[in-house]
């Protein structure tokens, strides 16, 4: 308790899943949190996204932790939003410690030559370009108030490593870790870090929900997978074991909370001289 006290994090993606679980943990260590998301759909995706109901639920958990929550609805492929909701962060808390470039899209099935114009540019508008708008207007103040801070970048697994129907998604995070590579190397002079993390498949709605995804994965069934075949299937990926739990195959998903705590120990001063570092959370997938 208390490894951030004090600071304040911007989250992207914040209304549920791994954007939700940052929120929740940051504050519960000390941090004063600014929400950011979309909480509305993106036509063609396959998918549901975050709500504004689900952003008043991450809202709730924060001040549960007795921390005070900035929330705003935002799309990260708008420079001109992002840079509305920063100016606000700081007239509000005074500064940005943290940011955490969380929020993403994930559109599977077409082949590479099969994918659309407009779902290509989605997923690099959201997944790269919204990165680039989040931290943009974020760091020249970190800059100029001379404290340091930690940027969080969440690539993927597929940042690092190349699956067949996913070329949209791959490419763009895939781009996020040179974007974040240039970046550290531009504000390291300042004591700014930049890293990026790599999950493998994690428990959130982006997979559950995600039809497509769960069908790319079984193809040999003739209906939705439930979630017990979805698994199956998803440990096939990985290589660690869980003997604590009844399964007879490798863990076949990340929890939310695995996420939060690689991007709590990135938040903290446990890694004040890590920067630059791709740190894969995959159950040993980019080594199978």
């Amino acid at each position: 308790m208390g490894r951030l006290e004090g600071k304040v994090a911007l989250i992207t993606g914040a209304a549920r899943g791994q954007g939700r679980s940052h929120a929740r943990l940051l504050a519960r260590e000390g941090a004063d949190i600014v929400a950011i998301d979309l909480c509305d759909d993106i036509d063609g995706l396959g998918y549901p996204l975050g709500t504004k109901s689900e952003l008043d639920e991450t809202v709730a958990l924060v001040e549960d932790q007795d921390r005070r929550i900035l929330a705003r609805t935002a799309d990260v492929r708008d420079v001109a939003a992002m840079q509305a909701v920063v100016d606000e962060a700081y007239e509000e808390f005074g500064h940005v410690d943290i940011v955490c470039a969380n929020a993403g899209i994930c559109q599977v099935g077409p082949r590479t030559w099969e994918i659309t114009e407009e779902m290509w540019d989605a997923h690099v508008d959201v997944v790269t370009k919204g990165v680039w708008a989040t931290v943009r207007p974020v760091v020249p103040r970190m800059i100029a108030a001379g404290n340091g801070g930690s940027i969080i970048i969440t690539s993927s697994l597929l940042g690092l490593k190349a699956m067949p129907n996913l070329a949209a998604y791959s490419a763009a995070k895939f781009a996020v870790v040179g974007l974040s590579q240039s970046l550290a190397a531009e504000v390291a002079e300042h004591g700014i870090r930049v890293n990026t993390i790599h999950p493998a498949t994690v428990d959130t709605d982006i997979n559950f929900k995600n039809e497509p995804l769960k069908r790319m994965f079984r193809p040999d069934l003739d209906h939705s997978p439930s979630r017990e075949e979805f698994g199956e299937a998803s440990s096939t990926m990985n290589l660690l074991w869980d003997p604590s739990k009844p399964w007879k195959h490798a863990v076949p998903w990340l929890d939310v909370t695995d996420i939060s705590n690689a991007v709590l120990f990135l938040a903290s001063d446990e890694s004040r001289y890590i920067t630059g570092l791709r740190m894969s959370v995959d159950l040993g997938a980019l080594i199978k």
